[in-house]
């Protein structure tokens, strides 16, 4: 299935879960905030919220600096 993650395509097989796109994208345990179709969701739903074929997803982490 088709989705959009910060403005780009990205395709997932379908019944992907976001912790699976987190995995994905190499930030599985990293602090991160995830909205997907303008609603935040709550690292404690990553596991379970299922994605759907054109959702869009905006996904931000926080980087350290000095």
């Amino acid at each position: 299935m088709l989705i959009e993650v910060n403005g780009s395509p990205v395709e997932l097989a379908p019944g992907s879960s976001l912790a699976d796109l987190l995995e994905l994208m190499q930030l599985a345990g990293r602090r991160v905030a995830v909205e997907v179709n303008l609603d935040i969701v709550p690292r404690s739903a990553h596991a379970e919220h299922r994605l759907q074929p054109g959702d869009r997803v905006e996904v931000v982490h926080a980087i350290g600096g000095g």
